[in-house]
């Protein structure tokens, strides 16, 4: 038995770990609404940890066990209405599902390795920011998307941060005051996603992104996700000389050399990772 086919029967809880090539499959499987439940978050966030430091993983895409209704719903709302009869009316658990949604959230932006969300169905609220957090976003033409946390009293205060860092401010004002949701084209133009297709091309087209990034030097990856995230709230001057200093540093890379001697040679580069 391989190593991809122990990797799909461990994962028989809340996500499914999938391996193809090079590529990290991690589906949610939490029917019917793929709600963020604690044990939703942890799993993973544990295979987001996990997949840092597997130098076989280059990619990992993010997508629905059960796709064509729901990507996610978001937090699960009767997880946490169960923990008002705390004698802190939940304040305990309401802190610790933030804090881990906020932890999942950074994970999957400080990874050092591509997350691709594959959306078929409505992502909501918590399920919005995943999408959002994610480095690419490609969705079949039915899927949809919204922050409706003001239509509950509860405004998306998390889901905003990965939203306003996504799309320009008026229009993730637009979907935080309205709480409506948004269709695919609407969340193309709004630059949620990257791409629109039909759903029978999905997955075909999510594994094209994937094995194409997977394809480059994983160290030069590395280096050009982190520094996209960091200069991008500096400031111009500052951006400039960070990312100035970062391209020194990957001139200097075994990598870099080897694929600008191939380039030279027109040859195709052999990847080590230094």
């Amino acid at each position: 038995m391989n190593v991809v086919e122990l990797k799909q029967q461990a994962a028989a809880g809340p996500v499914k770990v999938i391996r193809e090539g090079r590529v990290l499959r991690l589906e949610m499987n939490n029917p019917p609404a793929n709600a963020l439940s604690i044990a939703m978050m942890q799993a993973l966030k544990a295979e987001l940890d996990a997949a840092r430091d597997d130098t076989s993983v280059h990619v990992v895409v993010l997508a629905s066990a059960t796709p064509g209704k729901l990507f996610s719903a978001g937090h699960d709302l009767k997880e946490l209405t169960v923990h008002r009869a705390d004698e802190d009316r939940g304040r305990a658990f309401f802190s610790q599902t933030m804090k881990l949604c906020a932890e999942l959230m950074q994970s999957i932006v400080h990874l050092p390795k591509p997350v691709i969300a594959e959306v078929d169905g409505l992502a909501t609220a918590a399920g919005c920011q995943l999408v959002a957090s994610c480095d690419l976003a490609i969705c079949t033409d039915t899927s949809a998307f919204c922050t409706p946390g003001v239509n509950i009293g509860l405004f998306c205060s998390t889901p905003m941060v990965a939203l306003s860092r996504n799309v320009h401010r008026k229009q993730a004002m637009e979907m935080l005051l309205t709480g409506e949701t948004i269709d695919a084209s609407t969340a193309r133009e709004f630059g949620l996603v990257n791409r629109i297709v039909p759903r029978q091309y999905l997955n075909q087209v999510v594994m094209k992104y994937a094995e194409v990034i997977a394809s480059k030097s994983p160290l030069t990856v590395k280096i050009g996700k982190e520094a996209f995230y960091r200069q991008a709230e500096m400031p111009l001057e500052e951006a400039y000389e960070y990312t100035a200093q970062v391209m020194v540093e990957n001139m200097l890379a075994r990598d870099a050399e080897e694929g600008i001697n191939a380039f030279i040679g027109k040859r195709q580069p052999e990847w080590t990772g230094e």
